[in-house]
């Protein structure tokens, strides 16, 4: 805890300047996610698939620190930090990665908050197998 991602900056993620532009810090979010689920032996796509899920994003917050540049290797942090009925929320810290022996630098951090939905966005329970994984990562905390 927490699940982390290691992913270079590619030239496409950039502005004109090199500096990774602000709506990608969501989309590695994402990324973040759905690794943190596989690394639980749990699929995203299995849990839309086989238990009719989805996980629409509801609230979304971002604190940039530092501006993350083309090449740069970062890590993304995922923890679950809630779950309560059917509403989930996700911690976010991206971190540039640092030359050994030094500490990688805060880049930006947030969450997001998702509800579990049926594909016609009425609230329904994640399914038992994924809550009890969620959980028992939460009390490693």
């Amino acid at each position: 805890m927490p699940v982390t991602t290691q992913v270079r900056v590619r030239y496409a993620e950039t502005d004109q300047m090199g500096i990774v532009y602000y709506a990608n810090y969501l989309v590695w979010f994402e990324l973040g996610r759905v690794e943190l689920l596989r690394s639980l032996g749990l699929a995203y796509s299995q849990l839309e698939t086989e238990h009719e899920c989805i996980l629409p994003v509801v609230e979304a917050t971002c604190r940039y620190r530092s501006p993350a540049r083309y090449d740069d290797e970062i890590l993304i942090e995922t923890r679950p930090s809630l779950l309560r009925g059917s509403v989930l929320k996700f911690a976010y810290r991206i971190l540039r990665k640092a030359p050994a022996g030094e500490r990688p630098q805060l880049l930006a951090e947030g969450e997001t908050v998702h509800v579990v939905c049926d594909d016609h966005l009425n609230r329904k329970p994640l399914p038992g197998h994924y809550a009890a994984a969620l959980k028992a990562l939460m009390a490693q905390e």
